[in-house]
């Protein structure tokens, strides 16, 4: 009796190990391959939504952009350097190409260094 006994605490043991294990690493995988979902997501490119955001400022220059998602919407940021020295954050959709928002980069306004 006692043989059973330990070879069902063995049997539990080893269940609640292994659902523990695959509990993890499906959070790890989740968490690792959330650029691969977003990807997923655009039908725009990169390149696309670069042209975009410098029409909203033109002779400006593109110093930076990336894929981001925020509340299940997936959008490019991308930081334009307008013609006139300022700098702006300008957000578009990465499923439609429409310009979400273009705001003046407070953080980027004269001489103070954006450490991103």
């Amino acid at each position: 009796m006692n043989r059973s006994k330990t070879l069902s605490m063995l049997i539990v043991a080893a269940g609640i190990a292994t659902a523990g294990g695959l509990t993890y690493a499906n959070q790890t995988a989740a968490g690792t391959n959330d650029a691969v979902v977003d990807l997923a997501k655009a039908q725009i490119t990169l390149e696309q939504a670069i042209t975009t955001a410098l029409q909203q400022h033109p002779g400006g220059k593109a110093s930076k952009a990336e894929l981001d998602s925020e509340k299940g919407s997936t959008f490019f940021e991308v930081e334009v350097a307008a013609a006139d020295q300022k700098v702006f954050d300008v957000k578009i959709d990465a499923a439609t190409g429409k310009v979400l928002s273009n705001q003046l980069d407070k953080h980027d306004a004269g001489d103070e260094k954006d450490d991103d």
